[in-house]
């Protein structure tokens, strides 16, 4: 008989620690797999500390379908009575970034730094819906696959309005900021300087403060400047060295002040990595799309679901990219670059960064024939996304490029009563 925990049917045991057990199981009614956290019973009868599990228990249930974003790990369901406590999770397959963070087995720099950015982002976004997860390490964030991550575990987070320590001793001493040990009142610095410690390890090996013992880790997380992670790494530059010094600061006022000032860092850092040969890295694909004035509307977790349902290609000067006449089901936004548009041999306009072209595609019929003709003016970068890969997208992320489009159309259709006043005056 197989066994079940409530509706869910269990496929295997992924994990056990010290206080709860995690299963791998199957949601019959969504029919997906999901990740299981039971609290072992006497746990919670503990008369030392089943007060304190029971607080981080209900803090991580309290976010159960609060914190939608696609680098966050979907809390889904939440029980608690007289026969079990478990928390429905989000399954993600991978791993942890724990087997990352040993010196024989590090991602490449580049790689490092899309992650942390993408732990910045979700940090983020978390912070703005008044969460403070306070225990961010490696093994509480997930690596789905390439450089796709997921935060996990926010049963130590700071919710709501409270900006003090809810429950003492709370978080991983190696990775807690100095505040943070001294048990002082937190904000979202202190998630700033524990990711920095993620990033130090993940790109030496080696953690940034190492001690036989709390007493001494204390001492030189509040007084110890750890060296520079080049010291392990020589290929590491100055300039991550000084993104990784900042991002552990002691004071938290000369720490970053912001996840987007920290994000921004990262960015600028990775512009300097890459090589032309490399594929468009999803850190330079969000930032692009940010910029561009016909995502300007979106929030981030709808323009996270952009990159996943879209294709992006870089196409040489004097390249058609469309041509009159011919079908087509996808759409286009120009990343860069500037292309010409035209009809039966007949310029119409230009295009450049940030505008879309292709849009009847997805707006119109499904087998919509190109009234024009779409040519590559210089090198340009150009963001397909299909109609059908669109239908797959969240409503909210829908309900944006419905938006943009029409705000598009008033736009081309204000230009065109411009070019036909003009002409009308033109004429005797």
């Amino acid at each position: 008989m197989t066994q079940k925990i409530g509706k869910y049917q269990v496929i295997r045991q992924l994990g056990r620690g010290a206080t709860s057990i995690v299963y791998l199981a199957l949601d019959p009614f969504a029919n997906r797999q999901v990740a299981i956290k039971v609290v072992q019973q006497d746990v919670l009868g503990d008369q030392e500390h089943g007060r304190r599990f029971h607080k981080l228990f209900l803090t991580e249930a309290s976010l159960a379908g609060k914190l939608a974003h696609p680098h966050v790990a979907a809390i889904f369901d939440a029980v608690a009575d007289d026969e079990a406590s478990y928390i429905v999770m989000e399954y993600v397959e991978g791993g942890t970034l724990e087997q990352y963070v040993r010196a024989d087995n590090l991602l490449p720099m580049a790689k490092v730094i899309e992650i942390v950015f993408k732990c910045c982002k979700a940090l983020d976004y978390a912070h703005r819906h008044g969460v403070i997860h306070r225990d961010i390490k490696p093994a509480n964030i997930l690596l789905a696959q390439g450089t796709d991550i997921k935060i996990s575990d926010f049963g130590a987070a700071l919710t709501g309005a409270a900006d003090t320590t809810q429950v003492s001793g709370i978080g991983s001493p190696a990775y807690m900021s100095p505040e943070q040990v001294q048990e002082q009142s937190l904000s979202h610095q202190t998630d700033i300087f524990s990711l920095g410690v993620v990033m130090y390890q993940l790109l030496t090996g080696t953690l940034p403060f190492k001690a036989t013992n709390n007493y001494s880790m204390v001492f030189q997380i509040i007084n110890v400047d750890p060296p520079p992670p080049s010291i392990f790494r020589p290929e590491i530059p100055a300039s991550l060295d000084a993104v990784v010094k900042r991002a552990l600061h002691k004071r938290g006022e000369a720490r970053y002040a912001t996840w987007e000032e920290f994000a921004q860092d990262l960015v600028r850092i990775f512009n300097h990595l890459k090589t032309p040969e490399q594929p468009v890295p999803d850190t330079e694909k969000f930032n692009t799309l940010r910029r561009l004035q016909f995502f300007r509307h979106f929030g981030d977790v709808h323009l996270w679901q952009v990159l996943h349902v879209s294709n992006w290609t870089r196409v040489r000067a004097g390249t058609t990219m469309i041509r009159e006449g011919e079908s087509g089901t996808s759409f286009y936004i120009l990343a860069d670059g500037t292309v010409e548009v035209t009809r039966n041999g007949r310029m119409l306009t230009v295009l450049e960064a940030g505008e879309c072209f292709g849009e009847m595609a997805y707006v119109g019929r499904r087998d919509f024939r190109r009234s024009a003709s779409i040519r590559a003016r210089s090198d340009v970068t150009v963001v397909e996304i299909r109609a059908d890969a669109l239908e797959a997208a969240s409503e909210g992320c829908r309900h944006c490029f419905t938006a943009a489009f029409l705000e598009l159309l008033v736009t081309r259709l204000d230009a065109a009563d411009v070019r036909l006043s003009e002409l009308l005056e033109r004429t005797p």
